[in-house]
């Protein structure tokens, strides 16, 4: 296998080359016996996410408020402006490709039995 200075380095750095270059073997187990070996039982999962829960910086209740008020005023601005680029377009195509209105069909519907 062809490897460049730095990739030989970092490999030998990382145990996986011998200092004359061949790859060291490492041991092999069977998928199955590995997945075995490194299941845990329920209990301990959640002994394990409640461990990691309390090590997370939870916001503060007016940091959330902010937050979610920052959020809140966000998602009206992009509505409000998805909303005019859609009128906008409407406005557009009923210049460019006129409809007649429902009055006008109305009309025209009424009109032969004048």
């Amino acid at each position: 296998m062809a490897m460049n200075r730095e990739q030989k380095r970092a490999l030998q750095k990382a145990g996986q080359l011998a200092e004359d270059g061949t790859p060291i073997r490492g041991e092999r187990r069977d998928p199955a016996q590995r997945l075995r070996q490194e299941r845990t039982s329920p209990g301990q999962f959640v002994r394990e996410v409640r461990s990691e829960l309390r090590k997370v910086g939870w916001p503060t209740r007016k940091e959330t408020a902010r937050l979610s008020l920052i959020v809140f005023v966000a998602i009206v601005i992009m509505t409000a402006f998805i909303f005019a680029i859609d009128l906008g377009f409407t406005k557009v195509v009923d210049f460019l490709y006129p409809s007649p209105s429902s009055l006008s069909i109305a009309i025209s519907a009424v009109l032969p039995f004048l």
